[in-house]
């Protein structure tokens, strides 16, 4: 009997501690990125386009599979009408008018893909880049902090001004829809104005609780390719791969819960300006906002930010590998059970922020695992972190420190066709059920 309960015993300690190095980073007790996902977008052949998108979208209109479609120049569905589109449908960007697509306030976009049929948006151009076309743009009616909310005109240089109504966002409804985004690829997106610099692959402004926002995946974006303004959205199984800008960028006042997702950056792939996995910020400028309102909170569960370099110590030398994590003055960050694998260093705080305890206990890092990174917190522009690590570094938090190369640390890499961003521990499938 006392066998027995002892070999209990062990098994349970054994299973305790696998159970407890399955949680980090992406999960799933299959791979979730198959079939649905592309890594190499460009060896894909999407057909000619039969149909053409153009104008304003101001009835309830569907896009069906049978057809290839190409959007021209800035499309915007208003009138709060819904566009509705089919599973595997191909939507082509055309470079030549640097076209964009947006559902104004009031309108709705389903697109609900499925795992072996996504909709995907791409560029038309037979040699494809970052930033060919505009990108996907979706505005709503939920709170953001920005005085009078907002309006994204500034895009758009040469539209007539009887149209700018509909590049307004912002209201008073939290739990609004503006939708369903699932099972959706946007590629190549980003195009640059002289007005405001680059699109992003998807802006989500003032986006209601309601809108549905599941397996996307943005590709080569030129911009950043998730871009957050205001709103509370869900983002669940998000994927930013190989992007110029920031990978999931948050402000004006975002509420937001990003859950299992993933970001791969290259240090060839990044803008003048440097560029983040995670942006976390309130304001860009302090007079743009009214502080009697939320600032920017984000909770960031099992995500996994990876950089992709074959070469770390030469790309960090060569200033081409910035932070994975930046949270800015007066926002919240709550992030646990990540990965962050590979950075200049793990995270920086902006230097606006003051390391007392009230600030550090709405910016937390718990059941983390930084792997390979230069440096993990610090203060922007203080290389003194002894404070930070002292405090992040507690036993309480429970976080875990490695240096292993990316093929360790991840299951699998060298297969773009079908790769496993799951985390490898003693060959154990990272899992959480």
């Amino acid at each position: 009997m006392r066998k027995i309960t002892l070999t209990i015993t062990l098994f349970l300690s054994i299973y305790g501690v696998i159970s407890a190095q399955q949680e980090k980073g992406i999960v799933g007790v299959t791979n979730w990125l198959n079939n649905w996902t592309q890594f190499k977008p460009n060896q894909e052949y999407y057909g000619e386009p039969t149909q053409i998108l153009t104008g304003d979208i101001t009835e309830d209109t569907k896009l069906y599979k049978r057809h290839v479609y190409l959007l021209e120049g800035d499309v915007f569905v208003s009138n709060n009408a819904t566009l509705s589109i089919e599973p595997g449908t191909i939507i082509l960007g055309d470079y030549k008018t640097k076209a964009s697509l947006t559902i104004s306030r009031g309108a709705t976009i389903i697109a609900d893909g499925s795992e072996t049929d996504p909709i995907i948006f791409t560029s038309n151009r037979s040699l494809r880049r970052s930033g060919d076309w505009g990108g996907l743009i979706i505005l709503g009616d939920a709170p953001t902090n920005k005085f009078g909310n907002g309006s994204v005109a500034s895009f758009y240089g040469q539209l007539k001004s009887a149209t700018y109504g509909n590049t307004n966002f912002g209201g008073e409804n939290p739990n609004s829809s503006s939708g369903i985004l699932r099972f959706v690829r946007i590629e190549y997106a980003g195009k640059r104005t002289v007005e405001v610099g680059n699109f992003n692959g998807l802006l989500l402004a003032s986006v209601g609780k309601e809108t549905v926002l599941e397996n996307i995946m943005v590709s080569y974006s030129a911009g950043n390719s998730f871009e957050i303004w205001g709103g509370q959205v869900d983002l669940f199984k998000a994927v930013s791969y190989r992007s110029n800008g920031n990978d999931f960028s948050f402000n004006y006042g975002t509420q937001c819960i990003i859950d299992n997702s993933l970001a791969v950056r290259s240090p060839y792939a990044s803008n003048s300006n440097g560029s983040r996995s995670l942006q976390i910020k309130t304001y860009n400028e302090q007079n743009e906002v009214d502080f009697t309102r939320n600032p920017t909170s984000v909770v960031a569960k099992n995500l996994t930010l990876l950089n992709d370099s074959e070469d770390l110590k030469s790309h960090i030398s060569s200033g081409l590998i910035n932070e994975a994590v930046y949270v800015g003055h007066n926002a919240s960050l709550d992030m646990n059970k990540s990965v962050i694998s590979g950075f200049n260093p793990a995270v920086i705080f902006e230097d606006k922020i003051t390391l007392n305890q009230e600030n550090l206990e709405r910016i937390k890092f718990t059941s983390m695992y930084f792997n390979n990174c230069n440096g993990n917190i610090f203060l922007e522009n203080n290389s003194n972190n002894e404070d930070l690590e002292d405090w992040y570094g507690n036993n309480a938090f429970s976080n875990v420190y490695s240096k292993s190369s990316n093929t360790e640390t991840f299951i699998k890499l060298d297969d773009l066709r079908r790769p496993d961003f799951r985390l490898r521990i003693n060959g154990i499938i990272a899992t959480r059920n």
